[in-house]
Order: structure tokens, then C-alpha cells, then sequence
């Protein structure tokens, strides 16, 4: 495979951390920057994730650690409605939060992306969209962040 195996992106929030965690791990605070068609999250570890948008379907994920404006990560699913814990099904995606200056740096990986249960050149794919993706996301969430907390 030549695509990538780990997405990275970073973001200055000019809000408190407490506020981007919050924005973050908020079911109605995602479906803003993230999942416009739905949302369900329990953010504690072994807790549940669904993120529905009316284009791609259902998409479910597992908490696997969440530390309260610190980090927070999961398991996601590559494709709707599958199992997030099977093998080759799915990615880590990982948030980071750390104060800096009067605000927040949040940082946001996704890896394990060549492990998936697909042919390369659908790894590519996914590769590429979740990088597009993820990049207007954190826009998103810093936007909806900042605005909340003027």
C-alpha cells in the first residue's frame, strides 16, 4: 500500500480547554462540526459511539480511553454499520488537548489505517477522504469552540 497509515492534524482553539472538551465530546456539539445527521456517545472507556450522516449511514465506534480535557480516543468503524471491534474493521482515532496561551492546542490522529480488512487502493481512498475530512472537522469544532465561548 502507498497511502498513509496515520492522519495528523492540529488546531490553536482560542477557547478554554474545559470548553473545547466539551464541544468535543457533546453529542448536540457534534452533529455541528462532525455528524450533522446524528450523534450518540457515552465518552467513557468501553462507552459507544454512532455518528450518522444521511450520505454514508451509521458508523460505530468504542470508547477506548477518555481523560477529561486531555484525551480522548476511539475506534471507529471504516464502513456504516460495522462492527468497530472485529478485525481489519476499523481505526484509532485519537484527540489531545493541551492549554497553551489563553487557549487550546488540540491535536487529532487516526491511525491503523493499512490494517484494514480492504484492498489498497481502498485504503488510499480512505486515506485521502478522512484527511479532507478531518481537516475541515477541527476547522469546525475550533470555529464552534471560540464562538461559544465569546
Amino acid at each position: 500500500m502507498t497511502g498513509a497509515d496515520r492522519i495528523e492534524r492540529e488546531a490553536y482553539v482560542p477557547a478554554p480547554i474545559d470548553r473545547v472538551w466539551r464541544v468535543l465530546t457533546t453529542p448536540e456539539h457534534i452533529r455541528t462540526w462532525y455528524a450533522p445527521g446524528g450523534c450518540e456517545i457515552d465518552p467513557r472507556p468501553g462507552g459507544t459511539v454512532r455518528f450518522r450522516w444521511d450520505e454514508h449511514g451509521e458508523f460505530h465506534g468504542r470508547v477506548e480511553r477518555a481523560v477529561p480535557d486531555a484525551l480522548f480516543r476511539f475506534r471507529l468503524a471504516h464502513a456504516p454499520d460495522r462492527d468497530p471491534l472485529g478485525p481489519g474493521q476499523s481505526t484509532v482515532v485519537e484527540f489531545t488537548l493541551s492549554p497553551e496561551g489563553a487557549g487550546t492546542r488540540l491535536r487529532l490522529a487516526e491511525t491503523g489505517i493499512r490494517a484494514l480488512d480492504l484492498p489498497d487502493e481502498a485504503k488510499a481512498k480512505h486515506a485521502e477522504y478522512a484527511a479532507l475530512a478531518w481537516t475541515s472537522a477541527l476547522e469546525e469544532l475550533a470555529a464552534l469552540a471560540a464562538a461559544s465561548h465569546n
